[in-house]
């Protein structure tokens, strides 16, 4: 048995042309494009890659932009100020503050003052009350990404054993919570669990979370699971050249790839998937604001 490829970047695309065919039907109402603010704050390369990526991938879509750039020494009332700002400004649908922020900005205060319904990243303490409690609203990114990805591949989710490996606010518990939606039976794993190995070899979708290179191993992973791997992790690759790296995930996918049913590849499994579900967060916002959701 060989994997079959998750293609992430395919799926994304699809979700990006959707994204922008409801875009111009809400155009409709509002009289404008839906439009996703974007806040950057500091000069971390990684954090400028993401940004640029995102505003690309936006206004791809047939969407609106707005890029506010601002140096590592904003202060976090400035910060806030901004995010108020954007909050009262009818031209805007989407919030997302990038992260992560320089070490003087509270993040968990400024995440908090985004309006709930302009929180396309779904991080807001009432984003994640209303994951939990079932109730309409804005999701996560990357957990619903990887929901996406584990539809296309298999189909109907109900009755399937899900096993999250991380608990982290942004991806393992929100992760969870969007499975057990699909009627999955969901377990959580973490740096305690005992027998981690023999516990992921139950899954029949195992999400590795952790940010951890390669830690989940080939025989971690029960034949003809589907493996949706979160992690990216820049590590060295001598055999590239002196200095040289490559992105790895948090599976080891050489040895994984041989006896998985699905498998999702770093890069190009749920990167791509994560932009793809914050456009469609950004139309979803809009379309509420016209009545149209």
């Amino acid at each position: 048995m060989s994997a079959i490829l998750i293609d992430g970047k395919a799926v994304a695309a699809e979700i990006d042309a959707r994204a922008g065919e409801r875009g111009k039907i809400v155009a409709q109402t509002l009289g404008r494009a839906p439009c996703l603010a974007v806040v950057l704050i500091g000069d971390d390369p990684a954090s400028d890659v993401y940004v640029r990526n995102k505003v690309r991938r936006t206004e791809a879509a047939g969407l609106t932009s707005i890029e506010i750039r601002k140096p590592a020494s904003l202060t976090e009332d400035e910060a806030i100020a901004i995010v108020r700002e954007l909050n009262d400004d009818n031209s805007v649908d989407g919030i997302l503050v990038q992260m992560p922020l320089p070490d003087h900005i509270n993040a968990n205060r400024v995440i908090g003052e985004i309006h709930p319904d302009k929180d396309v990243d779904g991080l807001t303490e009432t984003s994640a009350g209303r994951l939990v409690l079932g109730k309409p609203g804005l999701r996560p990114c990357t957990p619903a990404g990887c929901v996406e990805l584990a539809k296309r591949a298999l189909g109907d989710l109900s009755g399937k054993n899900v096993v999250v490996v991380g608990r982290s606010i942004l991806v393992g518990k929100p992760a969870a919570l969007l499975f057990l939606e699909q009627n999955c039976t969901v377990t959580i794993a973490h740096s305690r669990t005992a027998d981690l190995p023999g516990l992921c070899r139950t899954a029949d979708i195992l999400v590795p979370a952790v940010g951890r290179p390669q830690m989940i191993k080939g025989d971690w992973v029960k034949p003809g699971a589907c493996v949706l791997d979160v992690g990216i992790n820049r590590i060295d690759a001598p055999e590239r050249g002196a200095g040289k790296t490559r992105l790895v995930g948090d599976a080891a996918f050489d040895e994984i790839v041989g006896h998985a049913g699905w498998i999702t590849p770093v890069p190009g499994g749920i990167g791509p998937m994560t932009i793809a579900m914050l456009l469609d967060n950004t139309v979803t916002a809009a379309a509420m604001r016209a009545g149209l959701a």
